[in-house]
């Protein structure tokens, strides 16, 4: 059976956008700062015209998994997640120590929002969100300038005034967008959410233009604990669907972080089904995020990939 899911990782469709593209090093955390004018519209639109971004020409992400991150129950254990947290950051910015690691991407100065996801069957966890908010903290962020939230976050007054973000939530098959993983996580910030659900939410990437949003995302995590790998319909959730992976994603590239968990993802369900079984809805918007909008690496082959811990059914 043919895997439609999978055209868009054509070699042919990357170097066609390969060739249009400004391809520069990455140094440092921001890799993804503008060139062109402070404002932008709520949502593109055709024929706008979108802003330059420096691609980089490869992007590196930190999979880190431990057989310990779950319990007799299924349930994560707090300082082991923490603990690979700690483990992921540290590998991601150079350093020997958490510690250290945070001190480069937040400062104390900054006002942190630390986005994660409240949906009921398959959230960030509140393991990983204490997590996070810790190591905010202990970076020497004041208390009244860190905030954990969702859905809240247009009207938090920490996100309204935040100078970084820190993007958080669990990896799941998606109706409307074939996964919601990262890249998707930040559709609260728009006012009119549905409004992004239109040709399989392929210009989702475009949520990363808004305002409140733009250009301020220190740390991206896609929560690998319990991933769904599988779904029908809206809002649906079955626990056959999903397994213990006990790992977590870590990237400052957006782009490069959900296309690694989609990978996965994949693999899983070649695995399950016992061949390639497309998504009912393709993922088409990493891609997009890429070609269209120039918001990281979508290209397996220009990811590069550190793994810490034990990588048996890593499935990549």
């Amino acid at each position: 059976m043919k895997d439609k899911s999978r055209r868009w990782w054509s070699r042919r469709d990357f170097l066609r956008s390969a060739a249009t593209a400004t391809v520069v090093g990455a140094a440092g955390v921001s890799v993804f700062c503008r060139d062109g004018a402070q404002t932008q519209p709520a949502k593109p639109s055709a024929g706008t015209a979108l802003p330059k971004r420096p691609v980089p020409d490869r992007a590196r992400v930190i999979l880190v998994r431990d057989a310990d991150a779950l319990d007799a129950g299924g349930k994560p254990r707090a300082e082991v997640v923490a603990r690979m947290l700690d483990q992921g950051v540290a590998a991601l910015m150079g350093e020997s120590s958490a510690e250290a690691a945070w001190t480069k991407l937040v400062k104390p100065a900054d006002t942190v929002g630390i986005k994660s996801n409240a949906w009921r069957f398959l959230s960030t966890t509140p393991e990983i969100e204490g997590a996070l908010r810790k190591r905010v903290l202990g970076a020497g962020v004041a208390e009244d300038r860190v905030a954990v939230d969702d859905r809240g976050v247009l009207e938090n007054p920490v996100f309204k005034r935040s100078t970084a973000l820190i993007n958080a939530r669990p990896l799941r098959t998606h109706h409307w967008a074939g996964v919601g993983s990262c890249i998707k996580n930040y559709i609260m910030f728009s006012p009119d959410p549905p409004s992004w659900h239109d040709d399989a939410c392929a210009n989702l990437a475009g949520l990363w233009d808004l305002p409140a949003v733009r250009d301020k995302t220190r740390l991206n995590v896609l929560v690998m604990l319990t991933p769904l790998f599988h779904g029908k319909g809206p809002h649906h959730f079955d626990p056959r669907y999903t397994w213990q992976y006990r790992g977590l994603i870590l990237g400052t590239d957006v782009v490069a972080v959900d296309a690694t968990g989609l990978r996965i993802l994949e693999a899983k369900r070649r695995d399950f089904f016992g061949e390639d079984q497309p998504f009912a809805t393709s993922p088409k918007h990493i891609r997009v995020a890429e070609e269209k909008f120039r918001l990281g690496v979508a290209d397996p082959a220009r990811i590069d990939i550190t793994r810490l811990g034990p990588m048996e059914g890593a499935l990549i």
